[in-house]
């Protein structure tokens, strides 16, 4: 089986690259562009509309159409990410795993960061996947319920589980089987986005924080809390501290979070809803307390020695970025090859290295040792057993749901 060969980076290039990193995410991360949820036009009466224009509403069809492969003619793969989401070396023109892949297998990769937002995207490539073309990509990452949505429609292809040794092998459990796409016989994690409670030790003052329920109740901290404009992980965050499942929750139990969060935001207990933006109210002390990601967390705890997060002892939610090869797609198995690359553990400890999300490979953490002692320890970033068991996911919601849902958490947010 083919070895990864890493590029020899000394720790003061691994650091001068981290550094940069840092700098130059200072206001523009992986999450910059707030995190799309289904609340955009997609969402409300956006099923409605796809039917009405002929495509499939969802849970109508599953499986995606095969097309010619030119994989082995075609030394080349195209794949489309996100922003600042991808290793990048000192001068910022090259991706150090993608150059070893191409040296390794001679695909040549077409890198293009083109996905600023789910919605977006998705009505960027949807009247190509609705006629059955080619979207001229073989590769795009997408977060899990738009994700679901496409392996509902059948607009993504089956993978072949013998091009995906590595994926099958050391992908982590927590990531397994969610129930958009149970055994991930469509999608791969690219990576995990952990959802917490992060705190300004100066802004606090001394105030305990350990819960939901802290930052809606505690009256020290009016005016000083601030939530997420991402309905999946303000209500899923709030579901857990009310003892509920966001995996296995009713109409009813939604309602209730959306009643206990209407509350605090009558009291002027939450500051604000927020994307991304909640950094800078998080790091200038307007937010003593936050429901944050994780991602962010990491960043800002390099830089400032007040910013650090808790887990509730009820859980934190867990959402995923992920690698799907939509319908008609010219390179399917260089597309395959790539997806099994990111699961070896050690082009994955570079990528960790680098971007500080949730890394979904088993047997990641000696290898990210050697390049970052820090993050190899950082919970996260490498998850440990306990931390894993406490994570939780959205549960999938049905058409009707996700409209009536968006909606109620919309008048919630002003939005």
């Amino acid at each position: 089986m083919e070895q990864y060969e890493p590029d020899r980076l000394s720790p003061a290039q691994v650091a001068a690259m981290r550094r940069s990193l840092r700098n130059g995410r200072a206001a523009m991360t992986r999450r910059s562009l707030l995190r799309a949820s289904a609340g955009g036009a997609l969402a409300v009466g956006g099923m409605s509309a796809l039917s009405a224009c002929g495509i499939p509403a969802a849970g109508k069809t599953q499986g995606g159409v095969s097309a010619d492969d030119y994989s082995e003619k075609e030394k080349s793969v195209n794949f489309s990410n996100w922003t600042e989401y991808m290793d990048v070396d000192d001068s910022g023109k090259n991706h150090p795993t993608l150059d070893q892949f191409t040296r390794r297998t001679g695909v040549k990769v077409k890198y293009t960061e083109d996905i600023n937002d789910n919605n977006e995207f998705f009505g960027k490539i949807k009247p190509q996947l609705a006629a059955g073309q080619d979207t001229g990509r073989d590769l795009i990452v997408l977060t899990d319920w738009l994700a679901g949505r496409l392996i509902r429609l059948g607009w993504v292809q089956k993978l072949d589980a013998s091009n995906l040794p590595h994926a099958y092998a050391n992908l982590s459990a927590q990531f397994r089987d969610p129930d958009w796409d149970p055994g991930r016989a469509y999608s791969y994690v690219w990576q995990g986005i952990s959802t917490v409670i992060a705190y300004n030790k100066k802004a606090l003052g001394g105030v305990e924080v350990k819960s939901v329920s802290d930052l809606l109740d505690n009256p020290r901290l009016k005016g000083r809390v601030g939530f997420l404009s991402e309905m999946r992980d303000s209500i899923g965050m709030t579901l857990l501290d009310m003892g509920k499942d966001p995996a296995n929750f009713t109409a009813d139990d939604y309602d209730a979070a959306i009643a206990r969060l209407q509350k605090a935001v009558d009291r002027g207990q939450i500051r604000r809803f927020t994307g991304n933006d909640y950094t800078s109210d998080l790091t200038s002390g307007d937010f003593a307390a936050c429901i944050a990601w994780a991602g962010d967390v990491v960043q800002l705890k390099a830089d400032s020695p007040d910013i650090d997060f808790i887990i509730p002892d009820s859980g934190y939610m867990t959402s995923t970025d992920n690698l799907l090869i939509p319908n008609k797609a010219r390179h399917k198995t260089n597309a395959e090859r790539l997806i099994d690359f990111y699961y070896e553990p050690k082009p994955a400890a570079e990528l960790a290295a680098y971007i500080n999300y949730v890394c979904p490979v088993d047997g990641v953490k000696p290898e990210l040792e050697k390049i970052d002692e820090d993050a190899a320890n950082n919970p996260l970033i490498i998850p440990d057993k306990a931390m894993a068991e406490k994570s939780h996911a959205f549960r999938s919601l049905s058409s009707k749901e996700e409209t009536a849902f968006e909606e109620k958490f919309a008048k919630l947010t002003g939005a």
